[in-house]
């Protein structure tokens, strides 16, 4: 990626809007994309069974996915 703000790093954090963890693969962060996309998918599954509870910390974390993938600036 060039640089905050590129093109890279805006399509990256929609792909992480969709799906979470899909931005950091696009980039190149197998580590980071594995863990976002296992720790939003549970949460959002635990929200699900206790009706919306854990929306409380499920949504911030895929916020935080999405806006790590946008600021992200490369090695």
């Amino acid at each position: 990626m060039a640089s905050q703000g590129s093109t890279g790093n805006v399509i990256a954090a929609i792909c992480s809007f969709f799906i979470p963890g899909l931005g950091q693969l696009v980039q190149g962060r197998i580590l980071a994309a594995l863990l976002f996309f296992l720790f939003v998918t549970a949460g959002h599954a635990i929200a699900g069974i206790t009706f919306g509870i854990f929306f409380i910390i499920s949504v911030p974390l895929h916020i935080w996915c999405i806006v790590d993938a946008a600021i992200y600036k490369g090695d």
